[in-house]
């Protein structure tokens, strides 16, 4: 599994980055956590507001910050999905 985390780096994006690794350890997930922060990389990923969240090449998330029962959501139903 692999989760990006796209954002330039500011304080929202740096508690999506660790609120992802606690959900991913916590259900015992194996995944690889990549912090994306080039702004063209960003954009082409089509996420116009930071932080953004990929899954898998899927985009579940950009310009909020997600609670941490919502992210093992996701993280579940992308291991299902696999």
């Amino acid at each position: 599994m692999v989760i990006k985390v796209l954002g330039i780096g500011c304080p929202t994006c740096q508690k999506l980055e660790m609120l992802v690794k606690e959900a991913a350890t916590d259900l015992g997930v194996t995944a690889e956590i990549q912090k994306v922060t080039d702004i063209k990389k960003i954009a082409e990923h089509g996420i116009i507001r930071t932080p953004g969240l990929i899954i898998n090449e899927k985009v579940v998330s950009q310009g909020k910050l997600p609670v941490l029962e919502t992210l093992k959501k996701w993280i579940e139903d992308s291991v299902k999905e696999e």
